[in-house]
């Protein structure tokens, strides 16, 4: 599965991010009664701290994460009358989420009374309300997307309080040090949409979004549009000064550059909710991250002010902050990304013709 080539370092006191992982496989039928990473480049730019928030506390601060992983033996276990996947994962301390990939279940994750299932031996992490992915991940030191891959992960990537996470096999038993995790730790913008939502107590419901700027908790994940409809409009009009793709250094751009002058209003492109606003991630400086359903995802980077806050519902054209030279940025300007499936797409293909 393709990313995003461009990494984000954090201090690790920034990692007590608020985050999100899905967990298709909790919803099991009863079963029946019988049958060394590279060194960031310098900032150029005038910095995220000179971003002006429209929430002073961005989302990133999260419950903080405890490395209370228990180590759980291979084995096999037979379905009893009225067991379910979540239950058989309670019993053996394996994840549900684990279990049905290595069994090979499919929603609606029906187990069958005297059937056997593979327990896959591992470490687990316990996941308690309001921790984040990105978070657990740091914790650990280990990369967020190495866990979404060992789990299975899809959307809505909503963390549930007592789901156990595998732990990629060579994580080490005893924690590093605060030093070496933030020396190894990245995340990206995948890392974000998949790993940036609270994990929900055990039947809460996600938030639902709201036309005002009024920030949501921080141990409540926000709900997400479901369809998306309509079609992209550019965010500003402005010089293109970087394409999508790999630039004449090599580097790959998974968006678009646009030249505007510090403080040209950024507008959203289509209709979506608010996934991330803030400015912890120093690549980009000042960053919004809209999802618009059907897993269509913008992100607009290097704004000097940020008009919006997570959990917000937005309109195609709504201001929702203004350009700048935040971040990595030699000169004023904005990045542009639109993704679909995790995947970047060429906005330049989603965008009217200038």
């Amino acid at each position: 599965m393709r990313r995003s080539s461009i990494f984000l370092a954090l201090p690790l006191t920034s990692l007590a991010l608020a985050a999100c992982i899905p967990n298709q496989a909790e919803r099991g039928e009863p079963a029946p009664a019988a049958h060394p990473a590279p060194t960031p480049p310098p900032r150029i730019g005038a910095g995220a701290a000179n971003v002006k928030l429209a929430e002073p506390e961005p989302v990133w601060n999260a419950q903080q994460v405890v490395a209370n992983a228990a180590t759980v033996r291979a084995s096999t276990y037979i379905v009893q009358p009225g067991d379910t996947l979540r239950g058989v994962g309670n019993r053996t301390g394996a994840g549900s989420e684990a279990i049905a990939r290595a069994n090979g279940l499919a929603p609606p994750y029906a187990i069958n009374a005297g059937q056997r299932l593979a327990i896959p031996g591992g470490r687990y992490h316990l996941v308690a309300a309001g921790e984040t992915g990105i978070a657990i991940a740091a914790a650990y030191g280990v990369p967020w997307r190495r866990i979404v891959d060992a789990n299975g992960l899809a959307e809505p990537y909503v963390l549930r309080r007592g789901q156990r996470l595998l732990l990629p096999g060579d994580v080490p038993t005893r924690p590093a040090s605060m030093e070496q995790r933030a020396a190894a730790f990245r995340i990206d913008i995948d890392d974000v949409l998949t790993g940036g939502q609270p994990a929900l107590p055990e039947g809460a419901r996600t938030a639902a979004a709201s036309t005002k700027p009024k920030p949501l908790p921080t141990n409540l994940p926000a709900a997400q549009p479901g369809r998306f409809s309509g079609s992209f409009a550019w965010p500003l009009k402005g010089a293109i000064l970087s394409r999508f793709g790999p630039g004449d250094s090599g580097a790959k751009n998974n968006g678009i550059d646009i030249a505007a002058p510090i403080g040209t209003p950024i507008r959203a492109a289509a209709d979506g909710v608010v996934a991330y606003a803030g400015d912890r991630i120093a690549v980009f400086g000042g960053l919004v991250l809209l999802n618009h359903g059907d897993s269509w995802v913008s992100a607009y980077g290097h704004a000097s002010r940020i008009d919006v806050v997570r959990g917000q519902k937005v309109t195609k054209g709504q201001v929702i902050g203004l350009t700048g030279d935040t971040g990595y940025a030699s000169k004023p300007k904005l990045h542009f990304e639109l993704r679909k499936d995790r995947v970047p797409v060429n906005p330049l293909g989603q965008l009217p013709s200038p």
